[in-house]
């Protein structure tokens, strides 16, 4: 048995325990989010569960179900607000007021409309108090992803970047293998395995017949969707993601302009060919796309192409993380490309700004993640959602 200072210091304890089962269904659980639960009573845990997969149990109903009528008066930590709407399973809510426990404590309100408070209010109609906001931040990070697809029906995306200490992403001659080094090219693999699909553009398939799978240490991984940008469908037939064995299939996102007959040709492949507006010099419209995306259930991007994907990315606006993998070795010359293509900015004072920076070392890399400032009113921003649900107390 544990012994705890407050009960602060108890509550704290117990929910980061939630918080480390709900971590244990990152990249499986779309698009529901991640959600740990811990049932606890005398200090002792007595039932315990997360949510694995949409249309499987949630973390509370399995945490009940394993501490059975024990649950009665017990202490309920959930790292999101339960459900209370007929999905794929029966409300959650329902559940446990007919456990009876004393209390349930809750990392933050579930901003999907469907939900949205209605299950605090239903908790505490029942007699049950209710206490809603302990880590909150914790919990908004680590649904980051779900919190602005449930409430923009928008891909949440990250662009991932390795360059060397002085800002190459290749040499002159276009060499990039390997810029950073095998423990970083791991966590990308990681990366792959938990969003729902990768991105590149069509030269970098042209460059290095990417297979955009994942090779994880332990061969356990899930291979992404592979979206490729293709405006004219250049995209050569027998490159590796047509002819690889994968259970992932691909979707070439182009525009009105490209060839019909290479359509059919693609198509052929079972490959999807998605047909998006375009900017000028026929450029892909990357808010389209991934505002098409979304409307097909995909709920995380992440961005592996090169210098002028990434700086449209940036310049229309759809990144939301940013990892660069920064590897101690020096390029130099002037044509060596750099990470960030485009025309670029004027004024210092126009610089990207990034928040909530975290840096880690991956080998000799060193790894600095970072948010892509926004609104403050913005609804899925991990801090400070600004969506009123944070009234609920």
């Amino acid at each position: 048995m544990t012994k705890f200072k407050n009960q602060a210091a108890k509550d704290k304890h117990y929910m980061l325990q939630a918080f480390r089962l709900a971590e244990k269904g990152r990249g499986r659980t779309r698009p529901n989010p991640m959600v740990g639960a811990i049932l606890v009573k005398d200090d002792s845990i007595i039932g315990k569960g997360y949510h694995k997969k949409a249309g499987t149990n949630h973390a509370e109903i399995i945490a009940l179900n394993e501490a059975g009528e024990n649950a009665k008066g017990a202490t309920l930590y959930v790292t999101l607000e339960p459900c209370c709407h007929q999905g794929a399973t029966p409300p959650c809510v329902d559940k446990i007021i007919q456990a009876k426990p004393a209390r349930v404590v809750i990392a933050m309100p579930d901003p999907n409309p469907k939900v949205g408070g209605r299950g605090i209010r239903l908790l505490r109609e029942a007699g049950i108090q209710v206490e809603v906001g302990l880590l909150e931040n914790k919990a908004r990070f680590q649904n980051e992803i779900f919190l602005k697809y449930v409430t923009t029906n928008i891909p949440f995306v990250i662009l991932t970047i390795a360059l060397t200490m002085d800002g190459k992403i290749a040499t002159k001659t276009g060499d990039s293998k390997w810029v950073s080094g095998p423990e970083s090219r791991q966590r990308v693999h990681q990366i792959r395995n938990q969003v729902d699909a990768t991105c590149v553009g069509i030269g970098t398939i042209i460059r290095d017949d990417s297979r955009l799978t994942t090779r994880l240490i332990d061969k356990h991984g899930r291979d992404p969707l592979r979206v490729v940008i293709d405006s004219l469908l250049k995209v050569p037939i027998k490159a590796n993601i047509f002819i690889q064995k994968s259970n992932a299939s691909n979707i070439i996102v182009t525009t009105k302009n490209a060839f019909f007959k290479r359509m059919h040709e693609i198509e052929k492949t079972g490959s999807r060919v998605l047909e998006v507006n375009s900017h000028e010099r026929n450029k892909v419209d990357l808010k389209d796309m991934i505002k098409e995306l979304g409307k097909m259930g995909i709920t995380s991007i992440m961005i592996e192409g090169g210098a002028e994907i990434a700086a449209s990315a940036i310049k229309e606006d759809i990144v939301d993380k940013v990892i660069f993998f920064i590897s101690p070795k020096i390029i130099g010359g002037k044509t060596a490309p750099c990470p960030i293509g485009g025309e670029g900015i004027a004024k210092m004072s126009d610089a990207i700004k990034l928040k909530h920076i975290k840096t880690k070392n991956y080998g000799e890399d060193i790894m600095i993640e970072g948010y892509i400032e926004k609104p403050p009113n913005c609804v899925y921003s991990p801090l400070g959602c600004g969506c009123g649900l944070d009234t609920v107390k």
